[in-house]
């Protein structure tokens, strides 16, 4: 249970390259008195824990994270930004997220972020290593191999030196088993053997794998980082008709801001003043710019491409969309997938059953059969390099990270690696209709008025009825009353009947827009309209009846059009071998009508309850997805293996789902499906890597084939072809077929 008088603190952790960076300072902080729930977070370099204020103090954390080598500042106090180092011949990476404040150690296990990798503590070390190593050849060559073996032993002991002390801080914390402590083993050992030339290029080619893995990792993580960029810095604000500059993340909700044609919107707002086209593409991924006018949402980070305009702001800076997706997919790393949970468990023992294997190696040979000691003690040294898990632990969050940073730059967005191993899994959809495979903005086509009543009366009690309700049907009715110039006659007491309508006191008389079969129920409708409200819902249409107690009024039709790209969703997800079906609380002719042009099954006439039945039923058939609003579907979403909410950005499809698709486009369902199984693919690619290099020379390393730096060559490379196998998701494009 959970102290009151804890806190929840967090930090910026610099320097950390693969998930056994994250395990080591995991391990060590949560050791200390007053420490609890620790989660370090790889790509988002964020270390937070609940602290009791009897506890451990927040320097001491510090303190403890620094001797392991990383550096750490708290959470937002972070140095001015730099630009990211980039491999030569690679793609510029994006402006990376502000750099944490140095470590204050000699040692820290990388860099701040955004330095250049020759000024970060581990590029110094490369270049020093290199230095010395050069150096010790060209000696050797001008002297003799004596004096060679002096100068490269001197080399060896200088590169190795702060790769011990790193050894010997996280052994002080209980980690005997850490790739420093190897390296250390491995370079005294080579040493005591008298292969000095060796252990000085071993100790270089590891100081070298770990700039590789920090660029590498740093990669991974400019998708996410760039986000932060969309956002201008600074806004026109507008006060009693003059405009000013200020700061973007201080504005305030109400606040009127200038938005000039071709600047980014610098808040989530609505438009207050002007129609112009809006390029959502850095925000949804949609690429071609739509027009906007007054009253209509806009997203920070969206560029206004035509003309200006005035946005009123609807949401504080630290809550816009940008800011919301940034924090989705830092948080979405502690939802990590079951393949993640395994290899991590599975890496607990590796490292330490290599150090044994090891030990046998150079102690069972020379003792039972009398080998040389030498040749013996030098393969195990290389087995011990071999028994460094980094490439394989960070096979699955590389990918995962990827696979988020690719998603969210399309307007995808799915809540850690659980989520993309489900959404891999599943094989049917189930589709809500109303918003999510149509529109969800319908249009009044029919007006049938009961005998004695006329259109303009019928409208004037729907109208009452509906007043101040945001759903669709309601909002169809409110509009064509005021096409007609209808105005709503007075209600009050209105309330929704679940699955059946609304009923309202209108004009001090009851009254109900509800569904046709409610209303026979009710004895509000007639036979005759019974017929005609049927031969309308053939059509398509949505069919509510009209009446006061026991007095028809009237029926009102109406048409929700599919989404344009609806029927070739389906296709796609036929193509990727999976079902769908749409769930809707409409009547079954309806239903039938549109799920028939679409080509997918229904159901129809389900109340919330039926639709949760129905995702357990599919569920006990396989994975199953299910779309909807996130808000009168949320029973089913959580019910389904994958829940995904469609819509722009709304608080609901951003946090209540497991997944949101933001363009709200039907074809983006089997873009998700397809980008996490190229994910989980890439996963396997990654595991058969790292297992597989493993594997190949822990077998040449016994048998004396490959030696000290081939070992650590093979280390380094598989943690760096993991990652960039892992980097090729950044360029998946999950809606191309």
């Amino acid at each position: 249970m959970r102290d009151e008088n804890a806190e929840r603190v967090e930090w910026t952790v610099t320097g950390m390259d693969c998930a056994a960076c994250t395990r080591k300072i995991a391990a060590a902080v949560e050791r200390m008195p007053g420490v609890g729930e620790v989660s370090v977070g790889l790509m988002a370099e964020k270390l937070s824990l609940t602290l009791h204020p009897d506890g451990t103090s927040r320097d001491q954390i510090e303190d403890t994270v620094r001797r392991l080598g990383f550096g750490i500042a708290p959470r937002g106090q972070e140095a001015p930004r730099k630009k990211a180092f980039v491999l030569p011949d690679a793609a510029p990476a994006a402006a990376v997220a502000p750099a944490a404040v140095p470590a204050t150690h000699g040692h820290d296990h990388g860099a701040a972020r955004g330095q250049r990798w020759h000024r970060t503590a581990k590029g110094r070390l490369v270049v020093m290593t290199g230095v010395l190593l050069a150096a010790a050849w060209a000696f050797e060559l001008l002297t003799t191999a004596e004096w060679g073996y002096w100068a490269f032993l001197l080399a060896c002991v200088i590169g190795v030196a702060p790769v011990a002390q790193r050894a010997f801080a996280a052994l002080r914390m209980g980690q005997p088993f850490t790739i420093e402590s190897l390296m250390t083993i491995a370079a005294v050992g080579a040493l005591f053997i008298g292969a000095a030339e060796e252990a000085a290029l071993v100790v270089f080619l590891f100081a070298l794998g770990e700039v590789l893995e920090g660029v590498a990792a740093g990669r991974a993580r400019d998708g996410i980082r760039a986000l932060a960029d969309l956002v201008p810095k600074t806004a026109l604000l507008e006060v009693n008709g003059k405009t000013r500059e200020v700061p973007a993340n201080s504005l305030e909700i109400g606040q009127v801001v200038l938005v000039r044609p071709g600047d980014r919107i610098p808040a989530d707002g609505a438009i207050a003043e002007g129609t112009s086209g809006i390029d959502d593409s850095p925000v949804t991924g949609e690429s071609v710019p739509v027009t906007k006018g007054p009253g209509d949402g806009v997203f920070a980070g969206s560029i206004n491409t035509e003309a200006a305009l005035r946005v009123r702001v609807m949401r504080e800076p630290a809550d816009n969309t940008i800011a919301r997706i940034i924090r989705l997919v830092e948080e979405a790393e502690e939802a990590r997938a079951p393949t993640e949970r395994f290899i991590d468990r599975f890496s607990r023992w590796y490292m330490p059953a290599v150090v044994a294997v090891s030990a046998l190696v150079v102690l069972v040979p020379p003792l039972a059969f009398g080998a040389d000691w030498g040749s013996w003690i030098y393969r195990g040294l290389a087995l011990l390099l071999i028994g460094c898990p980094c490439a394989l632990v960070i096979s699955v969050p590389a990918s995962i990270a990827s696979s988020l940073s690719a998603g969210a730059k399309r307007g995808l967005l799915m809540k850690g690696g659980a989520v993309i191993e489900a959404a891999a899994k599943v094989n049917q959809v189930a589709f809500d209709k109303t918003g999510t495979l149509t529109h969800g903005r319908p249009v009044v086509t029919d007006l049938v008025p009961a005998a004695g009543v006329d259109e303009a009366g019928l409208l004037a009690v729907a109208g009452g009825v509906e007043a101040g309700s945001s759903h669709p049907l309601a909002q169809a009715i409110l509009a064509r009353a005021a096409e007609a110039g209808v105005a709503p006659l007075p209600a009050r007491e209105a309330r929704a009947l679940v699955g059946r309508g609304v009923e309202a006191v209108v004009a001090d008389e009851p009254a109900w827009v509800s569904s046709p079969r409610h209303a026979a129920e009710q004895g509000g409708i007639e036979a005759d309209a019974i017929r005609r409200a049927t031969a309308l819902e053939s059509e398509g249409k949505t069919v509510v009846a009209v009446f006061r107690a026991r007095r028809p009024l009237g029926l009102i039709a109406m048409r929700d059009e599919p989404r344009a790209d609806a029927a070739e969703a389906m296709a796609q997800l036929r193509a990727l071998d999976v079902g769908a079906v749409m769930l809707t609380g409409d009547n079954p002719r309806t239903a039938e009508a549109i799920a028939g042009a679409l080509g997918m099954d229904h159901r129809a006439g389900m109340l919330p309850e039926g639709k949760l039945a129905a995702i357990r039923e599919m569920a006990a058939q396989g994975g199953v997805m299910m779309i909807g609003d996130g808000i009168n579907d949320a029973p089913a979403l959580k019910q389904a293996s994958v829940g995904v909410a469609m819509g722009s950005g709304t608080d609901v499809a951003l946090e209540t789902a497991d997944a949101a698709i933001l363009r709200d486009r039907v074809a983006d369902v089997p873009a998700l499906i397809r980008l996490a199984r190229a994910t989980m693919g890439n996963i396997r690619q990654n595991v058969a890597i790292a297992l597989g290099l493993k594997a190949v020379f822990l077998v040449t390393s016994v048998l004396g084939i490959t030696g000290l730096w081939i070992a650590i060559l093979a280390d380094t490379g598989a943690t760096v072809l993991v990652t960039l196998n892992a980097l090729r998701l950044l360029g998946f494009r999950p809606e191309q077929t």
